[in-house]
């Protein structure tokens, strides 16, 4: 073979910075734009932007032709809208091709469903309390701010205030008479902070001394456990709440729809007309979901806000009758027995037909029957639900479709200032555990580096991150604050696992419900570096890393905790073949938890070795249950091992994804080392400049403290044709390799990587030249090199062309190499010379770069 193009290509070093990792389309790419004041017409391109409703339409035309990605740049300034935004099958990418919708550079638009309120007038200026106009008719049970969610108007009760009954309350503390002056009596809420729920019922009215509560809502949340008139383990908290009554706490706030009024009570000094007061009007912001025959594919959102929704189901005759953790029940159920309120208040036989009937809250953003979908980099907040809910129940989707999520990146966003979870992922109901159709499993979840503060703001019993019935969920390096629960696996109580649970037999569970001998879909999940702090002490009965049911493969390792309270790692009824290793426990007492007491809840099977903590273990029957104990150190104060402080010191959020919410932006402890050095980077592949028919381009990185990402980007003189990419995840060492498909020309690679700590390489750039144009062939026309005509020849001579350089031919398989000129020759083919035959040849000549031109011919 003759040697490549002479002249080495040249290696120049550069400073190329964080950029690197933002790509342009390539030519067969396609760019439209939309902004807040965008048109409902044309091309949507830079200087004529779109609407957000316009630009889909655009979109989908696009993606419909399946020739490259698809990138929708949202300029900055706030979208508001009054429906949420639907993206089905239509609405994603390819063939392989992506659809981004992405913030321009240095842009924060905001997707909102939230309409700024104003005009505000003193309404009762002894009070501080100033009214402004609603729509009639509105009704929301949220209101933000200037970033935070408002609480309503609430009092608070003590147990002794009222006695609770089968219908409603008698008002034992002569104080709260005037309960029963108050207008619109059916507006108001009573809450209960039990020990494990946060429920909601309806008051019905107020008479005397009578409170009358709304049905179903009373009946559901009086039977079943942790009722309102039977909490587990401590007393509840009760609260009354929703009534221009209890309006008499700065920031606090009341609704009147029939008026169409909204009341609220400022700080003193502060006048509402310089606040940005957000009233919510939608209940779903974005969803996106397909069918299983036709999911939702290829999709990405990065850089953006989401905001604005409210959730009005609790706020019906239903309330809100939670179960655990987002599960709530709902309806009329013809068999609650009549003496339910007395004899169902800590569980019996006919509540347990209620559990695989359960609904979810339903979240802002949902996705569902969809694969590969990416959020990063957004920010989550005043959202009235959830946050962001991915593969829930088909009953908690827009969609009617529930489940069916795979392969879903979120990382690196911001969730804040959010009515329930951050991030739910996974249903509870059978379809969820054992999918009817394979096509439903929710698998492959990527939870990384997201910040989640000060969620679970209206439904505090809720986690910031709850993955139910999951194969494969990762939640790793996130950081979890301000909440009472903060990161939840599993459900079902082991009810659902092969055999069943004998706690759920002796109950009668499975009167009414199957007994599989199947394993569930929760495996293999691994919860791993994250940030647990600040957790607040709500609810009696609570954990900080917590499992229910069997999780066959599942790792919680290496993450940390402090100024936590409840139980450091809880494994809850049926929770079995986990591994916690190297976590560190401070501030939780007891460090672990696993709930053996009963001998038929079957919490077996789990091994806790090799952490570091400060508190005491709570281990029942551990060795009848084969839960075990291995080489854990218990550790004074704060002085942990080496060990231990590589993993406090490397726990939570990559230094790029840190804001002013994370507890380490500047380092979480100063006995951490301190990241300087910077990755090192080497060019494997290509050696030579080409040319290329295509390009193969791979990076190898090396980094002490761990690599985030290696970037190799093509350009095009100073233009930026394609970006390529692998994300390490903090290793020590990592490949990236990538094959390019572009047009001839010249072009430049230039390459980097970037570490954990944010630090990047010195990038490095390498010229190549891509050649697409295949070898030219004539024949030959002097009457000495060629007789015959037409494809028939006794004797015939080819003259070989290419800009490229002709590297070799092959007449009938036989190779002849030449000498990398533009132009070459092959004469005086007749059979037995340069392998010619009598009859039918091929001739194949190929360039440098591969590039062939295939030629046949008959010689006589």
């Amino acid at each position: 073979m003759a040697a490549g193009i002479a002249g080495a290509a040249t290696l120049i070093l550069s400073g190329l910075g964080a950029s690197v990792a933002q790509a342009a389309p390539p030519e067969k790419d396609s760019v439209v734009y939309a902004s807040p004041d965008g048109r409902d017409q044309g091309e949507c391109q830079e200087q004529h932007p779109c609407s957000l409703e316009y630009v889909q339409g655009v979109v989908q035309d696009e993606a419909a032709k399946a020739k490259g990605d698809v990138t929708v740049v949202l300029a900055d300034g706030t979208y508001r809208i009054d429906r949420p935004l639907e993206f089905r099958a239509e609405d994603g990418g390819r063939d392989g091709h992506t659809v981004r919708w992405t913030a321009a550079k240095g842009a924060h638009p905001e997707i909102t469903g939230s309409t700024q309120l104003s005009g505000w007038q003193q309404y009762d200026e002894d009070a501080n309390i100033y009214v402004a106009d609603t729509p009639a008719g509105f009704e929301t049970r949220q209101l933000y701010v200037d970033g935070i969610a408002a609480p309503r108007a609430a009092t608070s009760l003590a147990l002794t205030d009222l006695t609770l009954t089968p219908t409603g309350m008698t008002i034992n503390n002569p104080e709260l008479a005037y309960l029963a002056d108050l207008p619109d009596q059916d507006r108001i809420e009573f809450e209960s902070l039990g020990d494990f729920t946060d429920r909601y019922s309806p008051v019905q009215s107020i008479a005397g001394d009578t409170i009358t509560m709304t049905q179903p809502a009373w009946d559901n949340n009086t039977w079943g456990w942790d009722t309102v008139q039977n909490s587990l383990l401590a007393d509840s908290k009760w609260f009354m709440a929703n009534s221009l009554g209890f309006l008499d706490e700065a920031e606090e706030w009341y609704v009147d729809p029939e008026a169409g009024k909204l009341y609220y009570k400022p700080a003193d000094g502060v006048n509402p007309e310089d606040l940005d007061i957000e009233l919510p009007r939608v209940e779903t912001l974005i969803s996106v979901g397909g069918t299983y025959d036709a999911p939702v594919s290829n999709l990405e959102f990065s850089g953006l806000t989401f905001d604005g929704t409210s959730w009005l189901g609790p706020s019906s005759a239903e309330g809100y009758v939670s179960q655990q953790n987002g599960g709530y029940i709902k309806g009329v159920y013809d068999y609650r027995p009549a003496d339910a309120f007395a004899n169902c208040s800590r569980g019996c036989n006919p509540y347990e037909r209620t559990r695989n009937t359960w609904f979810q809250i339903p979240s802002a953003v949902q996705v569902s029957a969809a694969d590969h979908i990416t959020f990063s980099g957004n920010t989550f907040r005043n959202l009235g639900s959830s946050a962001l809910g991915i593969g829930n129940d088909d009953n908690a989707m827009l969609t009617g479709v529930g489940l069916g999520a795979s392969n879903i990146d979120v990382t690196g966003n911001v969730f804040t200032q959010v009515g329930g979870h951050a991030l739910f992922v996974g249903g509870i109901r059978a379809d969820a555990h054992h999918p009817s159709d394979p096509r439903m499993t929710n698998q492959d979840i990527l939870i990384e580096n997201n910040t989640i503060s000060h969620v679970a703001v209206e439904y505090q019993d809720t986690s910031g991150i709850l993955s139910t019935y999951v194969t494969r969920a990762q939640i790793v390096h996130n950081e979890v604050r301000d909440l009472a629960y903060a990161i939840d696996t599993g459900y079902g109580w082991g009810i659902n696992d092969p055999g069943g649970s004998q706690e759920y037999k002796n109950r009668g569970y499975y009167q009414y419900n199957p007994l599989y001998q199947t394993p569930t879909t929760l495996k293999e999940n691994l919860i791993a570096g994250n940030l647990v702090h600040d957790i607040k002490a709500d609810f009696a009965d609570s954990g900080n890393i917590y499992n229910l049911s069997a999780s066959p493969g599942t790792i919680i390792e290496n993450n940390y905790m402090y100024n936590v309270s409840g139980v450091g790692i809880y494994l809850d009824e049926g929770s079995r073949y986990t591994l916690s290793r190297h976590n560190v426990l401070g501030d939780a007492n007891p460090w672990v938890f696993t709930n053996a007491y009963s001998a038929g809840n079957g919490t077996n099977d789990n091994t806790l070795q090799e952490n570091w903590h400060t508190g005491g273990e709570q281990m029942p029957n551990a060795a009848a249950r084969n839960n075990r104990l291995i080489d854990n150190v218990k550790v004074s104060g704060d002085n942990w091992p080496s060990g231990a402080w590589d993993v406090i010191c490397a726990a939570g959020v990559a230094p790029k994804y840190r804001t002013e919410l994370n507890v380490n932006l500047g380092g979480i402890d100063p006995r951490c080392p301190t990241d300087v050095t910077k990755p090192q980077v080497t060019l494997v592949a290509p050696t030579a400049a080409g040319p290329f028919k295509e390009l193969t381009v791979q990076v190898d990185a090396t980094d002490d403290f761990g690599l985030d990402k290696i970037v190799a980007n093509i350009y095009q003189g100073s233009t930026l044709v394609k970006s390529t990419q692998t994300a390490v995840g903090g290793a020590k060492t990592g490949t990236h390799s990538a094959t390019v498909t572009l047009p001839e020309g010249d072009y430049t690679i230039k390459y980097n990587a970037q570490d954990t700590s944010g630090l990047i390489s010195q990038t490095s750039t390498f010229a190549f030249t891509i050649d697409t144009t295949a070898p030219t062939v004539t024949v030959k026309n002097g009457a000495n090199e060629t007789v015959g005509s037409d494809g028939t020849y006794s004797l015939v001579s080819f003259k070989l062309n290419d800009a490229g350089k002709i590297d070799k031919l092959t007449l009938n398989g036989v190779e002849k190499d030449l000498t990398n000129n533009a132009w070459s020759d092959l004469n005086y083919v007749k059979p037995g010379a340069f392998g010619a035959v009598a009859g039918l040849n091929t001739l194949v000549v190929y360039d440098v770069a591969g590039n062939t031109t295939t030629l046949t011919f008959t010689v006589n």
